[in-house]
């Protein structure tokens, strides 16, 4: 792949990974492999164009007042540990058995997350534009769902919720293409937070994640520095595009296009590996 593709295939990825919370390797790492690229060195241009992706947006849905700062720590502490793991464990399963498995996962994901029509938390009448942000010592708050609409929000089943994000740190390590795509519906559809905080929340951390995962990479050697910068910069602008479309779609639209998007990625995996 020429380093013109590369920036391409970086910046439209990153920009759908911010716009639903996925992590745009999701689509990278496989593009990359389908492309002739082993997967090996695409795994860590993967996590690079997440944590740049991440870095992108985080800003802008700062603002917003979208990301749940105490909902993300407290998720991201079992899921850097558990990309920690996956790296360090990254030479020992084979790809064709771990695409499967993402695959599948990406799947049911889609499923729980496009199977519900309408939006969970509906807008609080009694709730104005200084009610917005997290709830300090909680995991809830309000977010601003139209002009002047604001919605009130709790993290439920939160011991469930941090099996997913423990499968998704570990899957992260190991692949390479971020654990997004499990985080964001884990957070929406088992935690019962509302989507567009679930894909800022998860947008903001899986940077995290990432870095973790890119420590075990670059002294294993795997990281090429020249296809890293163009990754990195082709991202952030992906990121800052992917952001700003986020914060003005309504939450049926993007939970919709999270759920289209991890149907075709399972699809992929799946064919490509039988």
């Amino acid at each position: 792949m020429n380093p013109v593709e590369l920036a391409f295939a970086a910046l439209i990825t990153a920009a759908v990974g911010a716009l639903g919370g996925l992590g745009g390797a999701i689509l990278l790492v496989p593009f990359l492999v389908l492309s002739g690229l082993s997967a090996r060195e695409a795994a860590p241009l993967g996590l690079i164009s997440v944590a740049a992706g991440s870095l992108a947006a985080a800003p802008h849905q700062l603002r917003a007042h979208l990301v749940n700062h105490r909902l993300g720590v407290s998720t991201e502490i079992i899921g850097s540990a558990a990309a920690l793991i996956g790296a360090l464990a990254s030479g020992i399963i084979g790809q064709s058995t771990l695409a499967l498995m993402l695959g599948v996962v990406a799947l049911v994901a889609a499923y729980f997350g496009g199977r519900r029509k309408g939006i969970r938390n509906l807008p609080d009448p009694s709730l104005t534009i200084d009610d917005i942000g997290e709830h300090a010592g909680s995991l809830s708050g309000v977010y601003q769902l139209d002009e002047d609409e604001f919605v009130r929000y709790q993290a439920n089943r939160v011991p469930v919720g941090l099996v997913g994000m423990a499968t998704a740190g570990l899957i992260a390590g190991l692949s390479g293409v971020s654990g997004g795509f499990i985080k964001t519906p884990t957070t929406s559809e088992v935690m019962h937070v509302p989507v567009k905080v679930a894909a800022a929340t998860t947008t903001f951390t899986v940077g995290i994640t990432s870095a973790v995962a890119l420590l075990v990479y670059e002294a294993q050697g795997r990281i090429v520095v020249s296809d890293a910068a163009l990754v990195a910069g082709a991202a952030l602008i992906g990121g800052t595009i992917g952001a700003r479309m986020q914060a003005v779609l309504p939450p049926p639209k993007v939970r919709g296009a999270l759920s289209a998007v991890l149907v075709i990625i399972g699809v992929l995996l799946i064919a490509r590996n039988l």
